[in-house]
């Protein structure tokens, strides 16, 4: 197994701490920005996007970070990871496609702007700011009402996309609501010793 991408990203990270969730033994390179450039034909010929993450397990090659970590599931979890039943398995990935829509696209502005310093118009940052933290005031209310975890009582993949998405809001320097179920949440995620290697204060 061999995973293409810099951990500086939260995508490459989802599918890091899905490998370590499961035990895989895999191997990383640095790939994108401040690495190797993946517009190189070797790696476009494995990933024509040019976006990180790329998995290679064997002789099947795969992009997406969602599609990613939900294969890992499928061909390396356990119902406990990642159910079998329709039902709750489509509960989970009801919140791992919310994070990868509507949460990737509030945070799209303020992020780069307010953590890495790029340029923005202080009006678009100040209302990506908004709506980010009514999304996670969203999550939040289901939270208080889920279990220790994102779909009850048992940590799942869901529990991957949410804490990395949750270290993210925390660790980006701008005002936010005080959140309780969340940041209780985050803290209990942080007790898992698979998550804390992907939730440095520097890399949100």
């Amino acid at each position: 197994m061999k995973l293409l991408g810099r951990l500086s990203s939260i995508n490459v990270r989802k599918v890091a701490w899905t490998l370590d969730e499961l035990g895989i033994a895999y191997a990383r390179e640095d790939w994108g920005t401040g690495f190797r450039d993946p517009r190189t034909p070797d790696y476009l010929a494995l990933n024509p996007n040019a976006q990180i993450p790329t998995l290679i397990d064997g002789d099947f090659t795969l992009w997406e970070s969602n599609t990613i970590i939900r294969y890992l599931a499928n061909a390396y979890g356990d119902d406990a990871f990642f159910p079998a039943d329709p039902r709750r398995r489509a509960r989970l990935e009801q919140w791992i496609d919310w994070q990868a829509t509507d949460l990737n696209s509030a945070w799209r502005v303020a992020f780069p702007a307010l953590a890495r310093g790029q340029i923005a118009d202080p009006n678009a940052v100040a209302a990506s700011v908004s709506t980010w933290n009514e999304k996670i005031a969203l999550l939040d209310a289901h939270l208080a009402t889920s279990g220790p975890y994102l779909c009850g009582e048992t940590f799942t993949l869901g529990d991957v996309v949410t804490a990395l998405s949750l270290h993210r809001w925390l660790c980006t320097p701008m005002t936010r609501p005080k959140l309780v179920a969340a940041e209780s949440y985050y803290a209990r995620m942080r007790e898992r010793a698979t998550f804390l290697p992907y939730a440095l204060p520097d890399v949100p």
